[in-house]
């Protein structure tokens, strides 16, 4: 039986370590500020639960693993409202979000211009 826990262990930090690693790439990688403020959040949320649902299978019944259940909870709903919170602040900030197809945006931009005249 320990064996299982161990390998299930051993998966879930794998795991996790991946997604810390894959939203540490698109934090640098994305290119506006919502998209990386998504990443951050994926990051947060599914990379450090697995984490800590990997200690927690090492930890076994305990009172660690009660902390780190408890800190878990806190990033499961601490997470997604901080990254809800940073958003919307930065759209009453004025950061609009880039759009797919930027050759759009300019013919857009353009059409809205020149309706003003």
């Amino acid at each position: 039986m320990n064996a299982v826990i161990d390998l299930l262990s051993a998966v879930c930090l794998a795991a996790g370590a991946f997604f810390c690693l894959v939203g540490g790439i698109g934090l640098v990688r994305m290119p506006d500020f919502f998209t990386r403020v998504h990443a951050a959040s994926v990051t947060e949320t599914l990379g450090a639960g697995l984490v800590l649902l990997g200690l927690i299978l090492k930890a076994g019944l305990t009172l660690v693993a009660a902390k780190l259940a408890f800190i878990g909870v806190l990033i499961y709903f601490a997470s997604p409202t901080a990254s809800h919170a940073l958003a919307k602040a930065a759209l009453i900030a004025g950061i609009k979000p880039r759009l797919a197809d930027p050759v759009a945006d300019q013919s857009s931009d353009d059409e809205v211009t020149s309706s003003k005249r």
